[in-house]
């Protein structure tokens, strides 16, 4: 008959629905695992297929013992709590107990099948009927006393009718009802009475309708366990939409216009085990909105309208990685990375995890080393050498940044989700990435500044006057105080900024799919592709025109020649260490505009982005400016000669000890004192030692105290 045809196709299509889902959740494992292994849910652990419902916890978490036979999920909860025995499998009478049919329908025992009989309205039939299939109907305004007397009915399908309207107390003495199917039709608005009298309703589907709000639904229904309310207009899912829905298991609402839920929103459904989000322009979720969901087993994704990709699996999926850590309870969570952090490890590739404390420890050491060697090498430019010696110091808290985050990632190493989202919210968080963006703005600062002071000099030599050293320690402290200003802005103004360096696991805004807050995305904007690609463009601009006046004019002029050749050679060498700054920013300004024109970004680019190109750029500083420079070639050259005269001491010979070492390398700039100018010179030498070396000191000092400070918070 038509009724078991319908039936029967229903339960297939929700029965092969999930085997179809976990079919393409395999699908998904195998690309992430070898041939013959499967993973074991949120672990980058695969174990050999034959260990996957073996009846043993192999994963140590139950995920190979998930997926047996489909006795987990939307099939396992369907069949406890929804399953009817076929006709096959119960003898029922052919005979029609319901004496006169509608035409066009169909009778058997106390079942009425009026599937696609044209019915404009609901039909009388007799009151002791127990199942009624009026689908694919032209239904559309249901009589107040259309059900009335039905106290038997246990199942109702109208699904696939042009109803709009629901009048309150419609279902009144359906107090036996189970089932209640109402898909694909026009349903506008419901109201807690719609719903009187269904006290044992247990399934409502509302797919596909035209609902725009709810208002606790489930107050007249207390034994509601599954709820289907996808392909509405939902916008808001207030802190009372499911006030009164104590019982509720399965909630479905995917493909609405949901943007916001209100924090309150889940903590009454407290049975909930599977919430389906998915598809729905959700800007945010707060880390709360789990809490009380102990029993949740499977979140879906949620997916915005513009990503397209997302599919729906039996397992937890989001789009955010960070999302995961708001419900750590639930075993089984996607996406398990965010290409910078993981499940288990805030650095989620290995080559990270090594790289990090490597360039941590190349950009300490080198930065250091740079700022104690500028104490033996001689200055062209006193001043230039203290802005070269700030600009170490700026490049240094780079590393120390680096080196925090290492350790982080060590304290975390194997259960980074339980402290995730503690973790960014932390203030040990925030200041770590204030020191990253210090770092970062002070060192755009300070070479724009150099630069601009190279212009000058080599475009307008004869206006040119050399800077005081009032003036430049002026610019320099200015500098600072401004970087300083940029970087603790975001975490001395907690209410506009909110979470402004808490959005993934390195504490550093590069790109954020999803900005905290209008102030934190324009701000973020503001640093990126405002101040530090102006100072870019500036650099840029200042290179090509000295280049090209060098060019044109030459450096020929008797009186100036000496002068403009020198800074030529100084330019020519920062030039190398703007080139390295400039592969540094032009990725970082690449992806902010593509952030801006809603490009999808992996995780994976901003994790290689922030562990090696901007870092790197601060390692290789030193080298550039310092280590590959003639001054420091010499000196190496003088420290070997001096270990070689200072051998004939184990021999018992007299060591040899020339006069004009110093002079040798340190000229002085009137040639003729010869000898006489060698103590002024060692006086000179030995201030500027005793700066540097006071710099270094200073600078490790810093280093100290707030490493010290953090890592107590870590021991904690």
């Amino acid at each position: 008959m038509r009724s078991d045809f319908c039936l029967n196709d229903y339960f297939k299509i929700l029965l092969i629905l999930p085997a179809l889902l976990t079919a393409l959740n395999i699908t998904e494992e195998a690309t992430s695992c070898p041939l013959g292994y499967f993973p074991c849910g949120n672990l980058s652990v695969c174990l050999p297929q034959l260990m996957h419902c073996n009846g043993i916890n192999d994963c140590g978490n139950q995920a190979d013992e998930e997926n047996c036979g489909d006795n987990n999920g939307w099939p396992h909860l369907f069949d406890k709590y929804f399953g009817m025995p076929s006709y096959n499998a119960v003898v029922k009478s052919n005979m029609c107990l319901l004496g006169t049919v509608p035409e066009f329908c169909l009778c058997r025992d106390l079942e009425l099948d009026c599937d696609r009989a044209q019915l404009p309205d609901i039909p009388l039939v007799a009151v002791n009927v127990t199942m009624m299939y009026l689908q694919h109907n032209r239904i559309q305004d249901v009589h107040p006393d259309a059900f009335r007397g039905l106290y038997n009915l246990t199942r109702l399908y109208l699904s696939y009718n042009k109803i709009s309207v629901l009048m309150p107390g419609v279902f009144r003495d359906l107090h036996k009802l189970e089932w209640l199917i109402l898909e694909n039709n026009d349903i506008h608005q419901v109201s807690p009475m719609t719903f009187s009298g269904l006290n044992s309703l247990v399934l409502l589907v509302l797919l596909n309708n035209s609902l725009t709000k709810l208002d606790d639904i489930c107050r007249e229904m207390p034994k509601l366990n599954w709820l289907d309310l996808e392909g509405n207009l939902l916008e808001t899912i207030g802190n009372v939409s499911f006030h009164s829905c104590s019982m509720l298991t399965v909630l479905v609402l995917q493909q609405n216009r949901i943007s916001h839920i209100d924090e309150q929103a889940f903590s009454v459904p407290q049975k909930l085990g599977e919430l389906n989000i998915s598809y729905n322009p959700i800007m945010e979720l707060q880390v709360n909105h789990f809490d009380k969901l102990a029993k949740l087993k499977s979140l879906p994704q949620e997916c915005t309208l513009h990503f397209k990709n997302c599919l729906l699996y039996l397992d937890s999926y989001f789009k955010k990685f960070q999302y995961c850590g708001y419900a750590p309870h639930v075993r089984s969570c996607k996406p398990n990375t965010d290409g910078i952090s993981s499940f288990e490890d805030l650095l989620a590739n290995i080559v990270l995890r090594v790289f990090v404390w490597v360039v941590s420890a190349t950009t300490c050491f080198s930065n250091i080393f740079v700022i104690c060697m500028r104490a033996y090498i001689r200055s062209e430019n006193k001043l230039h050498a203290m802005c070269i010696i700030s600009l170490c110091c700026a490049d240094g808290l780079m590393g120390v940044y680096l080196f925090m985050i290492g350790a982080y990632d060590l304290k975390y190493r194997g259960e980074y989700n339980r402290h995730a989202q503690a973790w960014m919210d932390s203030i040990q968080c925030q200041v770590i990435g204030s020191l990253a963006m210090l770092s970062t703005e002070v060192s755009v600062l300070l070479l724009t500044y150099l630069t601009l002071e190279k212009y000058i000099c080599i475009v307008y030599p004869f206006q040119y006057l050399t800077p005081g050293w009032q003036r430049t320690v002026s610019i320099l402290l200015g500098i600072w105080v401004f970087g300083f200003v940029v970087a603790f802005l975001p975490l001395a103004c907690k209410e506009p900024f909110r979470n402004f360096y808490g959005t993934n696991g390195v504490c550093f805004p590069l790109h954020s799919e999803q900005p905290e807050t209008l102030w934190a995305y324009v701000y973020s904007i503001v640093i990126f592709l405002g101040l530090n690609l102006v100072a870019f463009l500036i650099i840029v601009f200042s290179y090509a025109s000295m280049f090209y006046n060098i060019q044109r004019t030459g450096t020929q002029t008797t009186k100036y020649s000496n002068h403009i050749k020198k800074e030529v050679t100084i330019a020519k060498r920062f030039f190398s260490i703007v080139i390295t700054d400039s592969l540094c920013w032009i990725p970082i300004f690449i992806l902010k505009i593509l952030s801006l024109l809603h490009v999808e970004i992996p995780g994976t680019i901003s994790s290689w982005v922030v562990i090696f190109i901007l870092p790197i750029n601060s390692a290789l500083n030193p080298i550039l400016y310092t280590l590959t420079t003639r001054p420091f070639k010499e000196t190496i050259l003088q420290v070997w000669a001096n270990y070689r005269q200072k051998r004939p001491l184990l021999s018992g010979q007299p060591p040899h000890h020339p006069s004009l070492t110093w002079q040798e390398m340190w000229p002085l700039q009137d040639s003729n004192q010869g000898v006489i100018a060698t103590k002024p010179l060692e006086t000179t030498a030995t201030v500027a030692k005793t700066n540097s070396i006071t710099s270094a000191f200073c600078f490790l000092f810093c280093a100290y105290e707030v490493s010290i400070h953090i890592w107590s918070h870590i021991r904690v």
